[in-house]
């Protein structure tokens, strides 16, 4: 089934970073009909280009400097983005569509990113608004939703393709590009990472769990980063008399992914991680809406020692807005507690308590929202704007 992605289509050269499986690839074959396309995936493109990366300078002159000239996964041969420059500098060739999976690549092979002379784009997993509010928010917190979990035939299916999702990440994305040392040593962290997320990330605790040095640890989530498997969500610190943690989070790309990780279809899994998925997909959402629409602005999260906190923030100059997740049926006025005590020394554009029940309701100023209905009001621009 196609989707209709929010991302909008730049009007110049780009790179074009997303997870595997989030469907770059079909975004670009849909935007970009008429070009010319250099599919590293294929073993035969990849071997050619691989062993004269002049041959792209070759095929581009054989079209107008109007085309569009797509590279799908460039981390794979970063010799060619010297080609690009050269074609861009000297050969009046400007429409470039360079996609990846992985910019930690890039930047160990000296790979340039052209200077300022691409801009950065990103393809997150499916958007409620993209999947039309075509499946429960039960399915997404469970299986998650890039393209091929949605478009599975049962959940037996989508099992099936998580687990495999892990299997390859560690075989190709790690394995083959030689990004560590000792594969086992990584796959022990990834078990315990998994089963840290969405929670306040403490490296000695997971170095000890793991059985792998602190540095290993520091630079292992430097691979998941740069692999686009997730990324950190840092405490916010605003001017107040209150003392705040300051340790981040680590949230995955997508809550089947991190399910599959953690062993979830072949276990049990912390009694919190309902909430814990309810996090990531939340976290999912804004960042693909504030990356598709262009807001700016900052997320983070806030919390206190004694155990105040609110599960995301975004500020965009003195515009604030607070979002709690709580992975509950019926709601409960302590589910607010967060919320108040931050607006007690900022002022707060908007607030939201987001939750797996029906009804939508009101607490003072706090909107109590279901987490499809928040979907759609962060569609509409009602959580925080445009």
């Amino acid at each position: 089934m196609k989707y209709k992605r929010e991302l909008v289509v730049p009007r110049r050269a780009f790179f074009l970073f997303g997870p595997r499986g989030t469907g770059k690839s079909t975004w670009i074959k849909q935007n970009f009909p008429h070009s010319l396309l250099i599919d590293l995936l294929s073993n035969a493109t990849y071997l050619d280009h691989l062993k004269d990366p002049s041959l792209l300078k070759k095929e581009a002159l054989a079209y107008s400097p109007d085309t569009w000239i797509i590279i799908d996964e460039i981390q794979k041969i970063t010799a060619l983005l010297n080609e690009v420059q050269d074609l861009m500098e000297n050969h009046g060739y400007k429409r470039f569509a360079l996609t990846g999976s992985s910019a930690r690549k890039l930047r160990r092979d000296g790979g340039n990113l052209l200077a300022g002379r691409a801009i950065l784009k990103q393809l997150f997993p499916l958007t409620f608004e993209e999947l039309n509010y075509s499946i429960s928010v039960e399915q997404a917190l469970n299986y998650g939703t890039l393209p091929a979990s949605v478009n599975a035939a049962s959940n037996e299916d989508r099992i099936d393709f998580l687990a495999s999702y892990v299997e390859t990440y560690l075989r190709e994305e790690i394995r083959e590009e030689g990004l560590v040392r000792r594969l086992e040593s990584f796959a022990r962290f990834l078990d315990v990472a998994s089963l840290a997320a969405a929670q306040v990330t403490n490296l000695q605790s997971l170095a000890r769990d793991s059985g792998v040095g602190r540095n290993s640890v520091r630079s292992f989530f430097s691979i998941l980063e740069d692999t686009l498997m997730g990324c950190w969500l840092p405490a916010y610190r605003p001017r107040a008399k209150v003392k705040e943690i300051a340790h981040p989070k680590f949230y995955w790309f997508d809550t089947g992914v991190l399910r599959a990780a953690a062993g979830g279809f072949r276990q049990p899994l912390p009694s919190d991680w309902q909430g814990r998925m309810l996090e990531t997909w939340l976290f999912h959402e804004l960042s693909a809406y504030i990356h598709y629409h262009a807001c700016g602005g900052e997320l983070s999260y806030w919390r206190t020692p004694s155990g105040s906190e609110v599960d995301f923030i975004w500020q965009k100059g003195s515009a604030l807005v607070a979002i709690e997740a709580k992975a509950a049926k019926s709601y409960q006025t302590k589910f607010t507690a967060g919320i108040k005590a931050l607006g007690e020394n900022l002022k707060i554009k908007n607030r939201f308590v987001v939750y797996l029940g029906e009804k939508i309701l009101k607490d003072g100023d706090i909107h109590i929202v279901p987490a499809a209905i928040f979907a759609k009001m962060l569609s509409k621009g009602d959580v925080i704007g445009g």
